[in-house]
């Protein structure tokens, strides 16, 4: 976001122009791996968003030349891009379908050459494939919920293969997304579990990964039955908590416990505890 700009035209630096935006933390690849899965489909979601505004921006449509992770920041949990040095509206111009040819790393692509001479959707399918090949193929099937991945890897593959005839398609498939990552799966529960309201266990913490705490296991949960079907996943949960609290797509924060032998009273947590036979 722009807070204010300031232009300067001196003899020492002429056509200089200086922004102040908001401030963003760097993106660390391996840092957003150690993160919840949630948390990256937020960012995916959110460089989509990007996509989709840089193909129909009122400019028209614009390219990032230079389109690599140290061009972005997080803030608030949302990608946004900070370098804009290398932004370009210029479609290629072309006289054959063979002067529309983009070359990358892995494969290439030879777009259609317009009758207007010019090649057809190259800045936004520049952006696409180079959003598949630094976010998506990395972020979005990592440890994602096992009854999205079909549906994911449908995403990633037809980035990857330009599928896609625009990125407003792509975006209509990613609300999909959310919508089902945050639906009710419908599961029976093997274990039986007591229900303790209005309580806590403030010990008995144990990791795992990913986790939204350092030192236990806090994970988000749609229901009881997911947090039943998690707390049943790990051999050392003995019990869970119910918090109040709930991430950007409205999924309870659960902390998952080792025991349950010292319970504290605490109006905004319900307690589950495993009934052992």
């Amino acid at each position: 976001q722009l807070y204010g700009y300031c232009y300067q035209d001196s003899n020492d630096i002429p056509d200089t122009l200086t922004t102040i935006t908001e401030l963003g933390s760097p993106l660390e690849m391996i840092q957003l791996l150690q993160t919840s899965w949630e948390d990256r489909f937020r960012i995916c979601l959110s460089l989509v968003r990007l996509l989709h505004y840089l193909a129909h921006s009122p400019l028209g449509s614009v390219t990032l030349l230079d389109f690599r992770p140290r061009q972005f920041v997080i803030v608030d949990g949302e990608l946004k891009v900070t370098d804009l040095d290398d932004a370009s509206i210029e479609e290629s111009s072309c006289t054959s379908n063979s002067d529309c040819f983009m070359e990358f790393p892995a494969r290439n692509f030879t777009l259609p050459c317009s009758v207007e001479g010019r090649c057809q959707s190259m800045n936004e399918k520049r952006n696409l494939y180079n959003a598949y090949r630094f976010f998506f193929t990395y972020l979005l099937p990592h440890s994602a919920p096992s009854s999205l991945r079909p549906l994911l890897d449908k995403i990633v593959n037809a980035t990857g293969n330009h599928n896609k005839h625009d990125n407003a398609k792509y975006l209509s498939s990613s609300p999909s997304v959310n919508s089902e990552f945050t639906e009710k799966c419908v599961k029976s529960a093997n274990a039986k579990y007591r229900r303790v309201p209005e309580a806590f266990i403030p010990d008995e913490n144990y990791r795992c990964w990913p986790s939204y705490h350092h030192k236990g296991c806090l994970l988000s949960v749609f229901d009881v039955n997911e947090a039943i079907e998690i707390c049943d996943s790990y051999s050392q949960c003995k019990a869970f908590v119910l918090t109040n609290q709930t991430t950007w797509t409205g999924r309870q924060l659960v902390f998952f416990k080792m025991a349950s032998n010292h319970i504290m009273p605490d109006p905004d947590k319900i307690t589950y505890v495993k009934v052992t036979d």
